[in-house]
């Protein structure tokens, strides 16, 4: 028999085989039926908002800045917006929602969906960088994109990165030089915020300012790297938006005219990007509706500003300004004491929190003797309150940093107290996923440098020379699929290198457009991939079951690229944000950083460690931006309780930071008088002393005298 038919033979039973096993997998999708919703007869817009959220709903053309403060129904604003634009004519494919979360677009257009039925399910919604990536798939080409891109996440980013270091001799210097992930900052924030490299160096990493030339550098080699490679990264995605958008011609004239209306949600959280963006999609028109609240930008450090929302009017003319001040979560004494908390801000729209909730108790402002007794307050409070009928889930204890819950987290535990603490790795970010996806990212773009140095590094036998001399190998033959089995690898790693070859040609002829396809992929990466597993991870059986979850959700989408890109732009916190995991109704305590608070609430809210170099942040003394900032992340953390706000701070630190004794520490700066004065002051009890000491007998011995005696001393 020849070496074609034995080939042929070979890849007809490989075909066969995973046809048998993907019958065999009892996961299978089920395929929905087409969902009709009637519309509301009527859609009573008066009847049904307040008038300041009337108002903002049924303004018309041009542009509109709605001032939402906390917790009062911009979310419903914003889904009566597109309601009316709806209701009034206007298609719903011309009506372009940003938001910041896939999830945050898919709950407004399934609440607009019940207001003006099916005909919502047309407006496009989604996040800025989901958007981008569509319209980069859609309109690329025409611009020297090639439509079958990869995108990098953050870590694959840095990882790259590290490459062009290493390319150009950095990791040899002997003097310390930054990391990749201090690199990959630095470009980001660059990109995103459009300030010069040397000011980011100067203000955040002055240690590195020698290094500047040698920056440029590697920023020039990482994007050479990722245009040769067909990559593109998080940053990219907003930057070439902007870049279409912003050009002269038809393209950017058609792109800009796709849609008649946009509306954007937490518009303090853009950045000089996003807003570069906006005003790009706007040249035709100047439909443009964002929401926001100045008192809430807190996201600086990933390239926020809050000039976007403060300086919208200017940008552009002649727009509309509606703050809705009717709180519908919190008690008047709650929003009593915030209102006065953010009144201090040096910059910011004036609106004055109300709610129609009557009662309610003064927020408490305890003072603990140490963070010991910190501690105990919040737990034996926490337990009080459980004891009067509030769940666990209904309470959380929020902190500047995570490690502030620290001792709080060792008491919870020693008394019975289930809790779960927002943050930790990300799905995404767990070693044994990456691995897998590596597998499926080269298939997609055989140019995806990482992902092939991330895959040869796993094989037995095969190190970093051996790695990269295969993957020099592979660039000089310009990327050819067969150029990896063509390689001569050492002796040693020729095992390794023939069982992947051999499965990389598997994957490559397996039939693609079938249904399931995805997980059969990954079905056939783990007969080679868990056993590698096995070897190098602890905790086998979790990371088994992650992959397991994995290779069951890749079976709901239609095809490779669809899945890589939605893992990409949206990214799973973990595995139970696929729907697998702890049951959703554990009643568990929540203990979070206010930051992850953020956009949440509970009945009742503990905000622990209100002192200076803590809450603010000591990093954040020396800049007035910076304690503004810190005021608003304040607001945020004291502004999510319906009922009951607890702010503590102990009196005595120890902390090793500072020094190795107690130190007296000062309530935050922004507790001042006249925030305390709406405030009730609370005194923890200290412990019961010791019992005291039995009345003093005979000597058993006499101290004072042993160590006179020892100097010679009567």
């Amino acid at each position: 028999m020849t070496t074609a038919r034995s080939q042929a033979l070979a890849s007809l039973l490989l075909v066969v085989s995973l046809y048998s096993n993907l019958m065999q997998d009892p996961s299978r999708v089920y395929p929905s039926r087409v969902r009709e919703v009637e519309a509301k007869r009527t859609t009573d817009f008066a009847a049904e908002l307040n008038p300041a959220q009337l108002r903002a709903a049924t303004h018309a053309d041009g542009p509109l800045l709605i001032i939402a403060g906390a917790g009062t129904g911009k979310t419903r604003t914003l889904v009566y917006r597109v309601a009316h634009l709806l209701e009034n004519g206007v298609r719903p494919e011309r009506i372009l929602l940003l938001t910041f979360t896939r999830r945050s677009a898919q709950e407004m257009l399934g609440r607009a969906e019940r207001l003006v039925g099916s005909a919502s399910r047309a407006v496009h919604g989604g996040t800025f960088h989901a958007t981008a990536h569509r319209l980069l798939r859609r309109f690329g080409q025409s611009a020297g994109l090639p439509a079958d891109f990869t995108i990098m996440d953050q870590a694959d980013a840095e990882d790259l990165m590290q490459l062009s270091r290493a390319k150009l001799g950095f990791s040899e210097k002997k003097k310390r030089f930054p990391k990749k992930s201090t690199l990959h900052h630095v470009y980001s924030r660059h990109v995103n915020t459009e300030i010069p490299v040397p000011a980011i160096l100067s203000e955040d990493y002055p240690q590195y300012r020698e290094f500047e030339e040698d920056f440029s550098k590697i920023f020039a080699d990482y994007t050479a790297r990722k245009s040769e490679r067909n990559l593109v990264d998080y940053d990219d995605l907003l930057l070439f938006w902007a870049l279409l958008v912003e050009s002269d011609g038809a393209l950017a004239e058609k792109i800009a005219g796709l849609y008649d209306h946009i509306l954007v949600d937490e518009y303090q959280d853009t950045n000089q990007l996003q807003s570069r963006i906006l005003r790009g999609m706007c040249r035709t028109h100047r439909n443009i509706t964002v929401v926001g609240d100045d008192a809430q930008s807190i996201y600086s450090f990933r390239g926020a500003t809050i000039r976007n929302i403060l300086d919208f009017p200017a940008q552009f003319q002649g727009a509309s300004v509606v703050a809705l001040e009717e709180n519908y979560r919190s008690t008047q004494p709650i929003l009593d004491v915030t209102n006065t908390v953010i009144s201090r801000a040096e910059e910011r729209y004036t609106k004055n929190l109300f709610t129609k909730r009557e009662g309610g108790e003064k927020p408490w402002l305890v003072t603990a003797h140490d963070e010991a007794a910190q501690t105990r307050f919040v737990v034996d409070r926490i337990l009080e309150l459980h004891e009067e009928g509030v769940p666990l889930h209904e309470m959380s204890v929020l902190f500047r940093a995570g490690y502030m819950s620290a001792d709080l987290e060792i008491e919870l535990t020693a008394r019975g107290i289930p809790y779960e603490k927002w943050g930790g790795i990300k799905f995404l970010e767990a070693a044994h996923v990456k691995d897998v996806l590596a597998f499926l990212r080269i298939l997609e773009n055989p140019r995806d440098e990482v992902s092939w140095y991330r895959l040869l590094m796993l094989m037995p036998g095969i190190g970093e020379t051996t790695a990269r001399g295969a993957i020099d190998a592979m660039a000089l033959a310009a990327w050819d699929s067969d150029s990896f089995g063509r390689y001569e690898p050492p002796p040693r790693a020729r095992a390794a290198h023939t069982s992947l070859v051999q499965l990389l040609a598997a994957l490559r002829n397996s039939p693609a457009d079938v249904e399931g396809a995805v997980t059969v992929e990954i079905a056939r990466v783990r007969r080679l991939y868990d056993d590698i597993l096995r070897e190098r991870y602890d905790r086998v059986e979790p990371r088994l079951s992650d992959l397991d979850q994995l290779q069951t959700i890749a079976g709901g989408y239609p095809s490779r690229a669809a899945f890589l890109s939605a893992l990409a732009l949206e990214p799973p916190q973990a595995t139970q944000d696929f729907g697998f995991g702890a049951d959703s109704e554990d009643d568990v305590l929540v203990l979070s950083t206010a930051h992850s608070a953020k956009g949440c609430e509970w009945d009742a809210v503990f905000v622990i460690w209100a002192v200076d170099g803590w809450f603010p942040s000591a990093r954040s003394l020396g800049s007035e931006d910076q304690i503004e900032e810190e005021r608003r992340l304040m607001y945020v953390a004291m502004s999510r309780p319906r009922n009951h706000l607890f702010v503590v701070y102990p009196l005595n630190v120890y902390d090793t930071r500072r020094g190795a004794d107690y130190s007296m520490d000062q309530l935050s700066r922004f507790l001042d008088r006249g925030v305390r004065e709406g405030m009730q002051r609370v005194v923890v009890d200290r412990p019961e002393s010791a019992p005291p000491e039995p009345a003093a007998g005979p000597l058993a011995v006499d101290l004072r005298a042993l160590l006179k005696g020892r100097f010679g001393a009567t």
